[in-house]
């Protein structure tokens, strides 16, 4: 492979880092700020994330551009693919760890807030349906039908 072709590579594959990268980040960063009370905590865990996220594809990318995949135009295509795969499992490892952030500061949240009050259910005065003429009982089961022809009667 060339220089040219391998420095294309490259730059391409630093764009497309950085673009997923920022992608993460601002998105990470709205996703933990929600559920979490404090912002600069938020940000500060997605800021990590991010970071773990670059050096691991970064270096994912030095290693792909070493690899022989063949000529100048294919081997850049070759090697963009295979980039972009691994871009997206990385995204998606990416996602599944804020996720599980989130999820820990959820449940620290609860922890810290303590149960929520419960509210005492009413008590009831009387039926919970109104009573139908001609069938015993304060909880009727069916209502009688209009003319006594359906398979249901007050008899």
């Amino acid at each position: 492979m060339s220089t040219n072709a391998y420095l294309s590579f490259l730059v391409i594959g630093v764009v497309l880092v950085l673009i997923d990268g920022q992608i993460i980040y601002r998105s990470g960063r709205r996703y933990l700020e929600s559920s979490y009370g404090d912002p600069a905590a938020g940000a500060s865990m997605t800021r990590l994330v991010t970071v773990l996220f670059h050096l691991a594809t970064l270096g994912v990318l030095a290693l792909v551009s070493t690899i022989n995949l063949g000529g100048d135009i294919t081997g850049v295509v070759a090697r963009i693919g295979v980039l972009l795969l691994i871009l997206a499992i990385a995204h998606g490892i990416t996602l599944a760890v804020l996720s599980r952030i989130r999820g820990e500061q959820e449940v620290e949240a609860v922890v810290q807030r303590g149960p929520r009050p419960q509210r005492p259910e009413p008590e009831q005065q009387g039926p919970t349906v109104t009573p139908v003429p001609g069938q015993p009982g304060t909880y009727p089961d069916v209502s009688p039908s209009l003319e006594n022809r359906s398979p249901y009667s007050a008899q």
